[in-house]
């Protein structure tokens, strides 16, 4: 509607212009050896319109017919493209589906028809090869994308896969460094850096690549102060020895990023002890304490001033079992400081709430060796053996399948920082002969048929049950 406004409004105003003109007071005279001719100026304007389109037309058909070459080539080049482009797309779907025959048909056919102007050609190629096993053509492949800078990233991530799928840890580490080199922004290669510096033990180097990923805001917040917390624990623990004051530092920084990681607090409690921070050091493993009960933290809290009696330890170990009352490490702690303090009475009512709750192969073995240092009932202790090779497993440190008594920042399968678990191993396969905790309680509580072969050192308990532990925290 509004273009025949348009087309209303522009004849009007050539009719309202033919009209004035005229009117106009002007003659124009035109000669020639063979007369003269006085037009109007109106019929003059029209003329030269007339004149000025029949030019414009005339000069459009020339140039058309000067062009067709090479419209009829451009036209022939745009089929070959879509052609090319088609089977580009076609080769892409085969390599999803898994044909290898029609993905390498397709590669072919896009090689003739883009040739070496389309780099995804070489990707194709690259995939291809390797859907057909053949992976020395797709790193010939992936090495070609190197030298377009579309695709350099591209040809790096495919080199640094065939590199792991071959186990060259050194060459991709290479392609991981230089991809990262050519753009810090791209994820995988700073993942792989910083397992590759982790598996090195070059945790300086494998912080400096976390801080620039998280400067380019490549990693989340939550899991930027897992991993920063996990490669300070591991620098820690690795400097723990000749550079006690710097590991102090570093543990307590990863136990404030990451209360719940067992390690950091265990290592953070332990040198603030050797450095007399008794206050800061209890402080610490009841934090993490009371989100992950776990015997390294008991131990080092049973432990965090140095050559206390027994009986100190013990009341320690029921202090920081009411922190989470009814869990079973709380149970075992107090049970293996009461061992220790020869409380055998409070050990055994430990025990048997472990029991009742949990009854594992560390319950059972602790059992034995309750009923060996309290009685030496060498009977009774190989009993309580033979139940814990029966039991349930305890939870331990896992990682990738594999079992570790400590832990470690970087999983010895894979490389994977952060891997290690403590659960149950999954590869477990529960006890041979099922027997029921409250069962097993019952049986920890029966008297002994005969007296003890070994009598009790009650002076020396009574001494120390005398002594008072003074606070902590």
């Amino acid at each position: 509607m509004i273009r025949v406004l348009i087309a209303l409004a522009v004849l009007f105003a050539a009719v309202f212009a033919l009209d004035w003109l005229g009117g106009v007071p002007v003659s124009v005279a035109v000669q020639w050896p063979g007369g003269e001719v006085t037009p109007t100026l109106r019929v003059v304007v029209v003329l030269l319109v007339l004149f000025a389109v029949l030019s414009i037309v005339v000069w459009s058909f020339a140039t058309g017919i000067l062009r067709t070459p090479r419209l009829v080539g451009d036209f022939f080049r745009a089929r070959r493209r879509d052609k090319g482009y088609a089977a580009l797309s076609r080769g892409m779907i085969a390599v999803g589906s898994g044909d290898a025959r029609l993905a390498h048909r397709h590669a072919l056919d896009a090689h003739k028809l883009l040739g070496e102007r389309e780099p995804l050609v070489y990707l194709l190629d690259a995939q291809t090869a390797q859907l057909e096993g053949r992976n020395d053509k797709a790193r010939a492949a992936f090495n070609q994308m190197l030298e377009n800078p579309d695709t350099a990233l591209l040809g790096l991530r495919g080199l640094y896969m065939e590199a792991v799928r071959e186990g060259e840890p050194a060459a991709a580490r290479h392609y991981a460094a230089e991809a990262l080199k050519l753009s810090p922004g791209v994820v995988w290669a700073g993942t792989a850096t910083i397992e590759f510096q982790s598996r090195d033990e070059d945790w300086v180097g494998a912080l400096q690549t976390l801080d620039a990923s998280i400067s380019a805001k490549l990693v989340d917040k939550k899991t930027a102060r897992r991993q920063r917390a996990v490669l300070l624990t591991a620098r820690a623990l690795q400097c723990e020895d000749h550079d006690p004051e710097l590991a102090k530092e570093l543990a307590q920084e990863a136990h404030r990023l990451a209360p719940e990681l067992v390690p950091a607090a265990v290592c953070a409690g332990r040198l603030l002890s050797r450095y007399n921070e008794l206050r800061r050091a209890s402080k610490v493993l009841e934090t993490t304490w009371r989100t992950t009960p776990h015997p390294d933290l008991a131990e080092v809290y049973a432990h965090v001033r140095s050559g206390d009696a027994p009986h100190d330890r013990l009341k320690r170990a029921k202090h920081l079992a009411q922190l989470r009352p009814n869990n079973v490490e709380g149970m075992l702690a107090i049970a293996r400081q009461a061992i220790d303090a020869r409380e055998f009475g409070e050990a055994r009512n430990a025990l048997t709430q472990a029991l009742r709750t949990a009854p594992t192969q560390r319950v059972c073995m602790m059992m034995a060796e309750l009923e060996e240092a309290e009685h030496g009932d060498r009977g009774r202790m190989r009993e309580w053996l033979g139940r814990a090779v029966h039991a349930p497993a305890d939870a331990t440190w896992t990682a990738d399948g594999v079992t570790a008594d400590d832990w470690a920042p970087v999983s010895p399968v894979t490389g994977h920082l952060d891997a290690f678990e403590w659960k149950v191993p999954t590869t477990s396969t529960g006890p041979a002969k099922v027997i029921d905790g409250a069962e097993l309680a019952d049986r920890a509580m029966l008297p002994l048929e005969k007296e003890p072969s070994a009598p009790k050192d009650d002076a020396a308990g009574k001494a120390d049950e005398a002594k008072t532990v003074e606070p902590i925290s």
